[in-house]
């Protein structure tokens, strides 16, 4: 048994590119949980994999070493690493965290049988609003009968802001990323204080760094495609349209009306100082070209990118009750309504050409209302 043990349950890109990584290169040894058979095997016979980071200055080699993996199908071995880990992070997807909920509060009940006296941090590695409480919806109603879970288990938000692109190398063992690091993780949930890693940054209130990615990250990286392919719907990399001076203001302009939004929403935590030079930041980064990131990529998945409790509509949302503009965010909408990007093969995305198909019938007002999952929408 380790002090120093992450057990990371979906090794993805974010869980391995950003979360196993930054664990890792603090000093933790990393145990993945997963059900890809053939990623599994090559983690234990290397213990370890690559990231390659690529930026304008060029590209990184950086070795992750410490690393194995156990089969999520393995009950009996997801109990043993998540009984002698000293840390558990989860990234597998809002979608997907329903379906192993069980599995994971049957390995903590596991380990309280073992260790009651130890509780461990739960990192929640997703971008979910109110992160903490929607899993603590999904564990309780298997643990309540065992242990009290605010008890036992920190509960730990995250914002996640790292963007890693489709993968295309074909090697398991090597993951294409950018090199930003920074984990913002809510300094209130852990239990027994915050872990030793110089990555983390730890904040307070968490719900204000999950709305700025939304809001000013998420947001300003979908306008870029939308407005990005109204303009050149033959391109495919992001940074290409962002090389037009007009499509690149157009994204500023969405980017601080979101600002604005921010700062009176949470005028305690953000200063404009703050939030411009993150939007700089976030600007100098979508023009990575040596990440290869697509329009369509960045785009896709309409469904749920221009639903009412998303970033797009979501903004328009926030922006209207907190009496404030939303012109630029709302042309951004607009134009999210006529994105059409395509992946390497010139194929829609599955859910977006489904949906493609129902609005093709309809006229703007109930296009509005499919997409954003409104009886009436705002934008009236």
């Amino acid at each position: 048994m380790s002090d120093h043990m992450l057990v990371q349950w979906g090794a993805g890109n974010i869980g391995r590119s950003f979360i196993g990584q930054i664990f890792a290169r603090s000093g933790y040894r990393v145990t993945c949980i997963d059900i890809d058979d053939a990623l599994i095997q090559a983690l234990n016979e290397n213990q370890g994999y690559v990231i390659k980071e690529v930026s304008q200055e060029g590209v990184r080699m950086l070795p992750i070493k410490g690393v194995s993996a156990v089969n999520g199908r393995n009950r009996d071995q997801v109990n043993e690493a998540i009984a002698s880990c000293s840390l558990l992070s989860v990234s597998v997807g809002k979608q997907v965290l329903p379906h192993i909920a069980a599995q994971l509060a049957q390995a903590l009940i596991y380990r309280y049988q073992r260790r009651p006296g130890d509780p461990v941090n739960l990192i929640i590695s997703e971008n979910i609003h109110n992160g903490a409480s929607y899993m603590r919806n999904l564990l309780e109603p298997y643990t309540r009968e065992v242990f009290k879970l605010d008890e036992y288990v920190g509960l730990v938000e995250t914002s996640i802001g790292k963007m890693v692109p489709i993968q295309t190398g074909g090697d398991p063992l090597v993951l294409t990323a950018e090199p930003y690091n920074t984990l913002y993780v809510d300094r209130d949930g852990f239990i027994g204080g915050v872990p030793d890693c110089p990555y983390l940054r730890p904040v307070r209130p968490i719900t204000a760094y999950v709305e700025r990615k939304l809001y000013i990250h998420n947001l300003g990286h979908a306008a870029a495609a939308y407005i990005g392919f109204q303009k050149y719907p033959h391109l495919v990399y992001l940074p290409d349209v962002l090389e037009d001076a007009d499509v690149l203001k157009a994204v500023r302009e969405v980017m601080d009306e979101a600002a604005q939004i921010l700062l009176k929403a949470y005028p305690q935590v953000f200063t404009e100082t703050d939030l411009n030079d993150h939007i700089e930041d976030l600007l100098y980064r979508f023009q990575n070209r040596a990440l290869g990131d697509t329009l369509y990529r960045v785009g896709r998945d309409l469904g749920r990118k221009l639903r009412w409790d998303d970033r797009v509509l979501g903004a328009v949302i926030k922006a209207e009750e907190l009496g404030l503009s939303w012109r630029a965010i709302g042309k951004a909408y607009l134009a999210g309504l006529t994105f059409r990007g395509t992946d390497s093969e010139g194929k829609l995305f599955p859910a977006d050409e489904q949906l493609l198909e129902q609005l093709s019938s309809l006229d703007l007002r109930g296009q509005l209302e499919l997409v954003s999952g409104l009886d009436k929408s705002p934008l009236d």
